[in-house]
């Protein structure tokens, strides 16, 4: 996939695209895509996953795309963001990553065993970073991650402790492989 500078984009940045212009063109597609995180009613957003080629019969791929593009269409981003997960949990409170709360949030994410429960976990995380509206989350990268979850636990997890703890440290953050 090519942007128009006619560099390569990954499929997570082409998603992310996708569905932040989707959004902004239907509100229909929109409530639809607010209902994929929760699993009564995902399916209603199959359609919009469905059509980029996303495999519904496989959770660990379909949960993480219905997961971002449920955080995206309700905090109505207009442009993916920058930070991590990890920065973005400890942005929400004053004493960053040294608040109790902010450790408490991160240590539940990393005691995540699957990526059906890193998603289940990130639910309230993303309505908690909106809430606080100080943080714009890098929606690709975090869909990379999650992703690669099932195969690199282990790692995915130890980015999101480095982000979390090194919020001043760009470089760790901008690593997305």
């Amino acid at each position: 996939m090519n942007n128009e500078a006619g560099t390569k984009i990954s499929r997570s940045q082409a998603f992310v695209r996708d569905i932040i212009d989707r959004i902004a063109k239907n509100k229909g597609v929109a409530a639809a895509l607010k209902r994929a995180d929760n699993p009564a009613t995902e399916y209603q957003c199959w359609e919009y996953l469905a059509a980029f080629n996303i495999d519904l019969e496989k959770p660990w791929e379909r949960l993480p795309f219905a997961t971002v593009a449920a955080a995206i269409a309700k905090e109505k981003s207009a442009h993916n963001g920058s930070e991590g997960i990890g920065k973005a949990i400890a942005k929400c409170y004053e004493d960053g990553s040294k608040s109790d709360q902010a450790k408490a949030k991160l240590r539940r994410l990393l005691a995540c065993d699957s990526v059906d429960e890193a998603c289940r976990i990130l639910r309230p995380l993303f309505s908690l970073i909106a809430s606080r509206g100080n943080s714009s989350i890098n929606y690709a990268r975090l869909l990379e991650q999650l992703l690669k979850f099932h195969l690199e636990s282990e790692r995915i997890k130890s980015q999101w402790a480095q982000e979390f703890y090194n919020q001043g440290s760009s470089a760790a953050t901008q690593e997305a492989s």
